[in-house]
């Protein structure tokens, strides 16, 4: 239950299908989101998100979570989505009623949610997060992804408000039939990315020498990602500089795949915190070939890095 309110007090529910320890923008944006909340004395936060094995831990008296069956989508076994739950939360918010309700990722744990918060009067609010539609060209998919985008719509637009990142992504989506939308900017945690985290001991590592450039992508490594592309254009680079090198930060189902084909290039894998700081910093130029991006996390983060950006 949630503790009794001796002052104004917000309850949020907050229903999520992406949490860490999994690595992704979603799961970096909603978890930074709850803990900057609960360093605000008036939020009480109920999170409702799916089972995980080492989920991250968010020790705080204020919150709670409630923790639902999950499953991977089939053509992309690193993300899980949540099973539909309209009404076990029914039942739960009859009993602790949340002031409001907010849907971050729009699977079947989202849409049942939005169902048992409007079933019950209680005002809610959703996110958008990813650009599906974009999918459909890597995946071959393309009528799935286009019943997916209705769906998005009609859920977005079932709720009282829909924040995206940016103005741009505001115009986009208003003239898709998207009502009722707000802007949530987002920042960058520049005690943590900074150049100041260089290292040339790291670079050492790398097999990268002091005056090398060093080309740095940081993403998670999946079709949507638009990788070929960003090795392709490190080619280029190549030609130009010869002794240039590329390093791949992040994990995911094509990852192996790359390693394979470009055995020229450095992968080094999943990094996180302070360590992913570092190989940041270590970096020279920063390429990132992705088009379905709403924000784009990664591309702020090498900004306060110091690193030179190169993306659309």
């Amino acid at each position: 239950m949630y503790p009794p309110s001796t002052s104004p007090t917000v309850r949020l529910a907050v229903v999520t299908e992406t949490w860490p320890p999994e690595i992704n923008g979603v799961a970096n944006t909603i978890h930074k989101l709850i803990t900057g909340l609960l360093d605000q004395s008036h939020y009480q936060i109920h999170l409702i998100r799916p089972v995980q094995d080492k989920p991250a831990s968010i020790k705080h008296p204020a919150l709670q979570e409630t923790l639902v069956p999950g499953f991977s989508l089939p053509f992309y076994g690193e993300l899980r989505m949540g099973t539909s739950s309209y009404y076990r939360l029914r039942k739960l918010w009859k009993k602790q009623r949340p002031d409001i309700v907010q849907i971050v990722t729009e699977g079947p744990l989202g849409f049942s949610a939005m169902k048992a918060a409007k079933s019950l009067n209680i005002p809610v609010f959703s996110d958008f997060h990813t650009n599906f539609d974009q999918y459909s060209q890597y995946y071959h998919l393309g009528a799935f992804f286009k019943l997916a985008k209705g769906y998005l719509r009609y859920l977005h637009n079932q709720t009282t408000l829909t924040l995206v990142p940016t103005h741009s992504m505001i115009s986009e989506l208003q003239a898709e039939g998207y009502q009722r939308l707000g802007l949530l900017a987002r920042g960058v945690d520049t005690d943590l990315f900074t150049p100041a985290r260089r290292s040339e001991s790291l670079r050492k590592s790398l097999g990268v020498k002091p005056d090398q450039l060093l080309v740095t992508l940081v993403t998670r490594m999946a079709k949507e990602k638009n990788i070929e592309l960003a090795i392709r254009a490190f080619y280029a680079i190549k030609e130009q500089v010869p002794d240039a090198r590329f390093l791949l930060v992040g994990d995911g189902p094509v990852r192996k795949q790359l390693q394979g084909k470009y055995p020229g290039c450095l992968f080094a894998g999943n990094k996180r915190g302070e360590n992913l700081a570092r190989y940041y910093a270590s970096g020279d130029l920063f390429l990132y070939p992705s088009r379905s991006e709403t924000f784009g996390n990664v591309i702020t983060e090498a900004m306060a890095s110091g690193l030179a950006v190169v993306a659309f």
